[in-house]
């Protein structure tokens, strides 16, 4: 039984972060790509859900960090299908690497902590489970992917994470913002924070 669909407009925000037109361009964006051609992986065997409910799929699965065995069951698959989905769709979900941007086109950085049970690189993280830090950057008028960084383990804040993953390489061309937790990396734009003590900030 399916309890999620893309089919149910209200489903979309909460679980993606996106307005339903948003959405509905990033479902042609990855039709675009090739989404709808790709197979199950299994001979004679199609996709159960319709291209619409695997790019939600996907995109819940990056924004609550759900494990394969509870968000299968969202969607009606089984654990092993929400695997495949995201391993096929998820790749068609960044922009296309492109040589030459505005250079005011700013990146958006954050830290995610992905759940996995590949304990040679997760570790206990504040979420108390076995998770890796995967650093995501996004394009902030489009709110897609556009680089990701290598996964670091989940203890590792997400300050040395930026650094150890490879994103900043990514993203060399481009100014950065973030959040308070990526200070030590000059490159990185964050707000200011009001001192301590009340005073006004300069």
């Amino acid at each position: 039984m399916r309890v999620i669909t893309a089919s149910r407009p209200e489903w979309i925000g909460p679980f993606t972060g996106l307005e339903p037109a948003q959405f509905r361009t990033l479902v042609r964006l990855v039709s675009k790509r090739g989404g709808d051609g790709i197979a199950d992986g299994r001979p004679g065997r199609q996709w159960a859900l319709p291209l619409a409910d695997r790019v939600l799929l996907v995109a819940t699965y990056w924004r609550t960090n759900l494990t394969m065995r509870q968000i299968g069951p969202l969607f009606g698959v089984s654990h092993s299908a929400a695997h495949r989905v995201i391993d096929t769709v998820g790749p068609l979900l960044a922009l296309a690497p492109v040589r030459k941007r505005r250079i005011d086109a700013v990146a958006i950085v954050d830290g995610t902590l992905v759940p996995t049970r590949d304990h040679r690189l997760a570790t206990p993280s504040k979420n108390y489970r076995y998770s890796t830090n995967v650093q995501v950057a996004i394009d902030p008028e489009t709110r897609l992917v556009i680089a990701t960084g290598d996964p670091q383990p989940g203890s590792r804040n997400d300050c040395t994470a930026y650094r150890d993953s490879g994103i900043a390489e990514q993203l060399a061309d481009r100014p950065i913002i973030a959040d308070g937790g990526y200070q030590g990396n000059p490159e990185v734009v964050m707000p200011y924070r009001k001192p301590r003590d009340g005073s006004d900030l300069p």
